[in-house]
């Protein structure tokens, strides 16, 4: 149910052109709502923010998952244009 290795920079989650992005857990083809910027800090530099999307039912399981590795950063809505 974890992040399905969709995240990315630029345009996390999108499958097509014009279509609205997609959560990242595993499995899940619901619209995102919310964007999860997060970095490991053993693996990542400070200036690298990679970003999981999350619907309104995986929000709190995914935000939780990064927050108890201490890896997320921020958590917000998702932009308007999925920017």
């Amino acid at each position: 149910m974890l992040g399905s290795g969709r995240e990315s920079d630029p345009g996390p989650g999108d499958d097509a052109a014009g279509e609205r992005p997609r959560c990242s857990a595993k499995g899940c083809r619901a619209a995102a709502t919310t964007d999860l910027s997060w970095r490991n800090p053993t693996l990542h530099a400070a200036g690298r923010v990679k970003h999981w999307l999350a619907c309104d039912e995986h929000d709190e399981h995914l935000a939780d998952f990064l927050a108890r590795r201490g890896f997320l950063l921020d958590r917000g809505p998702l932009a308007a244009g999925g920017d």
